[in-house]
């Protein structure tokens, strides 16, 4: 079954309660048309990167889900569209590396780093350290003569 995933920003004006029962909604509807809800991400209060109806910040929500009938999306965008409560939204199908992608970032392989003590056959890996260059030899000065000046005396006679 294909995967999809809408992600939608809930005006900021509007209560707690009310962004829940907005989010509640379109998640209703996904269960109504017999879809199954894989992941609902609430990314919270963020700063929109350009005013939206006045408004500089909004409420970020994600849903991923599985639905087997292709004509609901449609169905979901109109919703979203006509809903006053939704500032911006997008519906994307994943692919299956999106999923894996999104499998993998809930388990928390994603965005860690591991560190690994030892190679596949449990001795100490061998390392690279890069070679430092030398460092460079500090320049002497070299004395440089006084400019030897001639004068000439000019004895005038009278």
């Amino acid at each position: 079954m294909p995967h999809y995933e809408v992600s939608f920003i809930v005006d900021p004006v509007l209560s707690g309660d009310e962004v829940k029962s907005t989010v509640q909604t379109y998640k209703e509807m996904i269960g109504n048309e017999s879809g199954s809800i894989v992941h609902v991400d609430e990314m919270g209060l963020k700063a929109l990167a350009y005013p939206i109806n006045n408004r500089s910040t909004g409420v970020y929500f994600c849903i991923e889900y599985v639905m087997d009938n292709p004509p609901f999306n449609g169905k979901m965008e109109l919703a979203l569209k006509r809903d006053e409560r939704i500032m911006r939204y997008l519906t994307v199908k994943l692919d299956k590396y999106g999923v894996k992608y999104n499998e993998d970032k809930r388990n928390g392989k994603i965005g860690k780093r591991v560190k690994k003590d030892k190679s596949a056959d449990g001795s100490t890996p061998e390392v690279y350290v890069r070679p430092t260059p030398a460092p460079a030899p500090i320049p002497v000065p070299v004395p440089v003569p006084a400019p030897i000046i001639k004068e000439e005396i000019i004895v005038e006679e009278e």
